[in-house]
């Protein structure tokens, strides 16, 4: 049975997309079907910096409904992020492969770990960056020459955009919100739009992966 989820906007209240829609058919169904729309879907992603709680990304529609968490380990091994829906039931496992040169990450199905349920592989394009660059590569591409989608992104500016394999089509794009709550409460708050036809899960799921490199390369908690 299909776990129960949110979209963005009602039926037949969404925006205009913009044109041209640029990520269309690109990137759909790749968690699942259930997570496209036909038009552009806003998330608002926080994170809360200083918690003690099993969830501490939190993805929302733009009227505040719960679409994701995600819950990562207090304690032991911090190699494994799960992205929950707004149920609370398992729709990825994303797990770092220790020891990585490249921060590598694969990203399965459910909450599954099993190689016949991995989707796609995470990975830094090269050891050393000055803007992150991450490369994405689908479960059937095995010889990983040329990736399936890229994500640039700026720490400084905390901002990325997500391109469909090596051209120029733009499948998301994020930006940073500041807000005198972020300042106050220890929070990141970013602002994501996903172009329409996309997976919303996929980008969802790199968003968080991005995070955890930048954080990692920042030295920051």
């Amino acid at each position: 049975m299909e776990q129960p989820y949110v979209y963005a906007y009602p039926p037949g209240t969404a925006p205009s997309a913009p044109p041209p829609p640029q990520g269309s058919g690109i990137a759909g169904g790749i968690v699942d079907q259930r997570f496209c729309a036909p038009y552009p879907v806003d998330m608002a992603i926080v994170r809360k910096m200083m918690t003690w709680t099993d969830g501490n990304f939190v993805i929302t529609d733009v009227n505040g409904n719960l679409m994701f968490k995600v819950k990562e380990p207090v304690f032991g091994l911090h190699d494994k992020r799960i992205l929950l829906d707004g149920s609370g039931s398992p729709v990825l496992t994303l797990r770092e492969k220790m020891m990585s040169l490249h921060d590598r990450w694969q990203v399965f199905r459910g909450g599954s770990t099993e190689q016949r349920d991995l989707l796609y592989t995470v990975k830094r394009s090269s050891m050393l960056q000055f803007k992150t660059k991450l490369d994405v590569f689908l479960s059937h591409n095995k010889e990983e020459n040329r990736c399936d989608f890229r994500v640039k992104g700026s720490w400084l500016e905390r901002s990325c955009v997500v391109y469909a394999g090596e051209s120029d089509a733009i499948v998301a794009q994020m930006h940073k919100k500041h807000t005198v709550q972020s300042v106050f409460l220890g929070k990141d708050n970013f602002s994501v739009t996903v172009y329409p036809n996309v997976d919303y899960a996929f980008i969802a799921s790199l968003v968080v992966i991005l995070d955890d490199v930048n954080r990692e390369a920042s030295g920051s908690s």
